[in-house]
């Protein structure tokens, strides 16, 4: 199968275990560009939190926010913010509970609480500064992702708030994404755009937010290091992030 286009997640994918780009990866989407195959990142992060490792790259089409913010060659193909009247219940019922929450737009976030450990823990293991303290931001422009730190107690927010989508991705926080969220949704928006069809397509994964995309691309792929939960959804495994496993996957694949 000549595949046109390869998504590539983030965190775990793209980045190794220290946060950086290896760089058998750097020379492989070189490699793969130079063959005339498409390149995308398909990730949870928010376009100013992706931006550096796709400059790096030299990547310009991306899906942002799990799926709720596209962009191609500089252009907004896709975007679909959160219903305000959700937040606004969604906050009141967390403020309720003591469970902090963030919100970002397309160009920041902010937190509706200051400091707290939580929200420091999560935003250090991506390798990012925490988010300010900021009223109501939510009020001011449109938010495309939340995320609401709570534990096991995640049952009364999905039992009670059934038009978002929910995808926990730290042991104490959830994304909060629009209805049927998710990086398959943002994948079809550029397939679409480009004239491609899912068969065309190839995604490289690790974590749980990438069963949707992996089951709806022609060939998904997990990374060795993938959750254990995410590798049934793959066509197939490839090595750890660690050892040159983008590199592998593609090899493998005669992409490059």
């Amino acid at each position: 199968m000549a595949y046109q286009i390869v998504f590539f997640d983030i965190d775990g994918t793209l980045l190794n275990t220290d946060h950086l780009i290896p760089q058998t990866t750097v020379d492989a989407v070189e490699k793969l560009k130079q063959n005339g195959v498409h390149v995308a990142i398909a990730t949870g992060r928010s376009p100013y939190h992706l931006r550096p490792i796709a400059e790096q790259l030299g990547i310009d089409t991306f899906v942002g926010f799990n799926g709720s913010y596209v962009m191609s060659g500089g252009k907004i193909i896709h975007h679909t913010p959160i219903d305000t009247g959700t937040l606004a219940k969604l906050e009141h019922m967390a403020e309720g509970h003591s469970h902090p929450m963030v919100f970002l737009s397309a160009d920041s976030c902010y937190a509706n609480a200051s400091d707290h450990p939580h929200i420091i823990e999560s935003f250090d293991s991506l390798r990012l500064e925490a988010p300010a303290y900021r009223h109501r931001y939510w009020e001011e422009t449109p938010i495309y992702q939340a995320f609401l730190y709570c534990g096991a107690e995640e049952s009364m927010y999905t039992g009670e708030f059934r038009d978002v989508s929910y995808i926990r991705w730290h042991p104490h926080c959830m994304d909060i994404l629009p209805p049927n969220g998710s990086k398959a949704k943002g994948i079809e928006a550029v397939l679409k755009h480009m004239g491609l069809t899912p068969a065309d397509a190839v995604a490289f994964g690790d974590g749980l937010n990438d069963k949707e995309m992996l089951s709806f691309v022609g060939m998904g792929v997990a990374m060795g290091n993938a959750h254990e939960d995410l590798k049934p959804f793959a066509n197939m495994i490839t090595r750890h992030v660690n050892d040159s496993g983008i590199q592998h996957g593609l090899e493998k694949l005669g992409l490059i």
